[in-house]
């Protein structure tokens, strides 16, 4: 057997933490991944890793293997995407991950208009609000909202992510309209749970920023959801323009405080760091900047920021 060409399966089993997952990742069946590092240990005459029924660890002799393995594996990358570069047209597998609402949104549009662009290029694109480990899932581009923790991870910036006030007239006829920010705290404000400061609304203009401390009887994980019962006359709530957009731009929302802004972040294509950037990747970076508008999106159109 070929102990170089066993040598992404055996990382992909030590990065993933299991047989299963490195599987699902190299597409092949677990049957064949457990073959394939048996037949590993049995050529090298060491025992790499230990196998119990909860857990899977590295042995010492699979600790040192995994460190130049890894190292290989890194190379063998390298010289993909080297080699990808020259090539005329992005081709080959292309992983996405995106945030639920942002991906059905607007990613999800756009990839048909990406893949007639580019018919070489086959898209595996996961919707998830929860953030994934890029190398355990495999992913070539994670899109995400805010900043970046990972230093080992680089990012570029797609969108800026812009938030607005909104409520529904229905709201507004039983329940009046805030004058000043701080009649925030008479009203029902819905809120995103995920966010860090759900309970703390901020607001910024002409260099001074104002913290509202807010409540309300509904939290919700999930953008759409939150839409739908502002929708209904249950609240008011900050969401973002890629969401609320199209309903203030059409009257069914109403965009309260627009002389105020609310913290901005930026929608990035965060990615591990490569030497040589594939050209499937360069390509769907550019696309999606060119077909979100990166000066102004599309979804901002009608809305005061």
């Amino acid at each position: 057997m070929d102990s170089f060409g066993a040598i992404p399966v055996f990382v992909a089993v030590v990065e993933s933490g299991g047989f299963s997952p490195a599987a699902r990742f190299l597409g092949i069946s677990k049957s064949a991944v457990s073959k394939r590092i048996t037949q590993l240990e049995q050529q090298l005459g060491v025992k790499l890793l230990h196998r119990t029924t909860r857990k899977l660890s590295l042995t010492e002799a699979g600790e040192h293997y995994f460190e130049h393995a890894l190292k290989a594996n890194r190379a063998a990358r390298d010289a993909e995407d080297a080699v990808a570069q020259l090539q005329g047209e992005p081709q080959g597998r292309l992983r996405i991950n995106t945030a639920m609402s942002f991906g059905r949104l607007h990613v999800v549009p756009m990839i048909p208009a990406f893949l007639k662009r580019y018919p070489k290029v086959s898209i595996d694109l996961e919707l998830d609000d929860k953030t994934v480990d890029l190398v355990q899932g495999g992913v070539d581009i994670a899109i995400r909202g805010g900043a970046m923790n990972d230093s080992t991870l680089i990012a570029r910036k797609l969108v800026s992510l812009h938030s607005v006030l909104c409520v529904s007239q229905s709201y507004l006829n039983q329940h009046g309209c805030p004058e000043q920010l701080d009649d925030l705290l008479l009203h029902n404000c819905l809120s995103f749970s995920y966010s860090t400061d759900a309970k703390g609304w901020g607001f910024s203009r002409g260099g001074l920023t104002q913290n509202v401390a807010v409540s309300g009887n509904y939290q919700v994980n999930n953008s759409e959801a939150l839409l739908d019962a502002v929708l209904q006359g249950v609240g008011i709530s900050r969401l973002p323009t890629f969401v609320v957009g199209p309903y203030i731009r059409s009257g069914q929302l109403i965009q309260l405080f627009p002389e105020y802004r609310m913290p901005m972040q930026d929608i990035s294509a965060v990615m591990i760091e490569r030497q040589y950037m594939p050209a499937k990747v360069r390509a769907f970076l550019d696309f999606a900047i060119e077909y979100f508008g990166s000066d102004t999106p599309y979804w901002e159109q009608g809305v005061d920021i």
